[in-house]
């Protein structure tokens, strides 16, 4: 009939309506971090925190610092395959030695012991890797296997659910984060030393789901089944818990610990007090025991509050190699695999406790803290903006807090009173059915995920030749990653759906230029 409206066009004009509806309520006067509990911060210091970690409203320009997104740390090293590798911009040269020292231990190959080159041997007995590196390819993000390989840096995680009160209580008081597989431990480790079968071979199927998007656009995402195969010593618990986890990129660690505790659990809010559907929790590590509680930061859920307790669990875990700091000379390994305690370890009296005395585990660590961010590409691109204004829009900063400024007390003096752009809040969410593992692990529920950083994440393709994301690596693509958000997500998730395709498409080049 003349003067109607097409079907077409008038949900595209509510989308259009909607968009402008809720930009108003989801770009924040600023974040929710609350200054007033900075201790490390004098008033003055207060005052000018609070300005530059203002949300933006004016999306026409690229905001003052945006392009050094990790402060005086950014590298502007060549945007190439080595672009994570490198160390702070800010580091002194008096440092580099120890950088260049940590770095080579983190691509050094252990072997078994015993062995001519005792200063690497050790290795498992079981293991996922033999260096770091090769989790950790150019310190870049890990990817589930392609066709036929198999799998090295992705890993599968093992646990039970509790069978006695006395278990119960352990996790509720959280004393222990977890309760391994009786036989296989906490995680499947698909290789051995010689003598020793690895423990078993992750397979993974993919389902297809057609998602419809407005505008006759569609997406597919894949949906993992895990299977484990050829089981090595004897049957797994019936009640086994697993989920598949993919190596981090590695840049910016320091940075994240140098964020004040304050900033993270100021923006915690696991009652939503606030009603915006949006209830983050603090992933507490040590919880039971008031002087030892901290702030869990690293992994996917949280698990470890500092890049050397992350990095001595994976030396252990990965590689089956001690550490001072975790001394399990022979890994993952448990008593019912007895084949693995009958091989040597690499153990040496005169270099002190296990296998990797220090100062190896000191070097990795402050090899890991000090990569550095890559500058931002294309800031101030008209398309780059107006995605951001989107990402804005749609409500991803509820979770992807964009900017802190660090701790003034933060161990690494370079590392000290910096303005950073990570896009994370550290804190735990619920991220629906669809991306759940049903394990429970530390304050982590099986629904619940740490915020991942996105700073470097359009760079994935360069460093790693992959465009695989999320925590198991299933989106192969950052808009399949969006769109496999739900629970606190969901309500984002469904606009980025309905938006305009135009805007979907910005989204997806500003998180590009990230």
């Amino acid at each position: 009939m003349p003067g109607m409206v097409p079907a077409t066009l008038r949900r595209r004009a509510g989308v259009i309506a909607t968009t402008a509806a809720f930009a108003s309520l989801l770009i924040p006067a600023a974040f929710a971090v609350d200054l007033n509990q900075r201790t490390d911060l004098s008033e003055g210091d207060k005052a000018k925190v609070s300005r530059v970690l203002k949300a933006p409203n004016d999306f026409s320009k690229a905001e003052d610092f945006e392009l050094m997104q990790a402060g005086k740390t950014t590298t502007r090293k060549p945007l190439n395959r080595a672009v994570f590798t490198y160390p702070s911009a800010s580091l002194p040269f008096d440092k580099h030695q120890n950088f260049r020292l940590g770095e080579s231990l983190f691509q050094k190959f252990w072997v078994s012991a015993p062995s001519s080159t005792r200063a690497s041997d050790g290795l498992g007995p079981l293991f996922n890797a033999r260096a770091c590196e090769s989790c950790h390819p150019k310190a870049g993000r890990g990817r589930p296997p392609v066709d036929d390989e198999r799998p090295v840096s992705i890993f599968m995680r093992l646990s039970v659910a509790p069978s006695t009160p006395e278990e119960r209580a352990l996790l509720e008081r959280g004393e222990v984060p977890l309760l391994p597989e009786p036989t296989y431990g906490s995680q499947l480790q698909n290789f051995g030393v010689p003598g020793v079968p690895g423990e078993g071979e992750m397979k993974i199927s993919y389902e297809e789901i057609k998602v419809d998007l407005s505008e006759g656009e569609t997406a597919s995402l894949r949906k993992p089944t895990y299977t484990i195969e050829n089981p090595a010593y004897g049957p797994m618990s019936e009640h086994v818990l697993i989920s598949a986890r993919v190596a981090p990129p590695m840049i910016g660690l320091g940075l994240l610990e140098a964020i004040a505790d304050t900033d993270i659990t100021s923006q915690a809010d696991p009652e939503d007090a606030d009603n915006d559907g949006i209830s983050g929790r603090v992933s507490w590590v040590n919880p039971a025991d008031p002087d030892a509680r901290k702030i869990g930061r690293f992994g996917w859920k949280a698990l470890k509050a500092s890049v050397q307790s992350q990095s001595a669990s994976a030396f252990a875990g990965d590689i089956g190699i001690s550490t001072p700091y975790d001394l399990r000379n022979y890994g993952d390994c448990t008593e019912a695999q007895t084949v693995c305690f009958e091989q040597a370890d690499g153990e040496q009296e005169h270099l002190g406790v296990s296998e990797a005395p220090d100062p190896v585990l000191e070097l990795v660590t402050f090899y890991s803290q000090n990569l550095a961010v890559p500058v931002r590409r294309n800031e101030n691109d008209a398309q780059v903006l107006a995605g951001k204004k989107v990402f804005y829009e749609t409500g991803c900063t509820s979770c992807h807090t964009p900017k802190y400024v660090t701790s003034r007390t933060a161990e690494n003096p370079e590392h000290r009173f910096q303005l950073i752009w990570p896009y994370t809040d550290l804190l735990l969410h619920d991220m629906g059915e669809g991306l759940s593992d049903g394990r429970p692990t530390g304050s982590a529920s099986g629904i619940e995920w740490k915020t991942p950083p996105l700073w470097g994440i359009g760079l994935t393709e360069t460093v790693n030749n992959h465009g695989f994301f999320l925590h198991d690596g299933r989106a192969r693509g950052l808009l399949e990653a969006v769109l496999w958000h739900g629970g606190e997500a969901q309500a984002a998730r469904t606009r980025v759906v309905e938006m305009p395709a135009k805007d979907r498409a910005d989204l997806i080049r500003f998180l590009e230029s990230l």
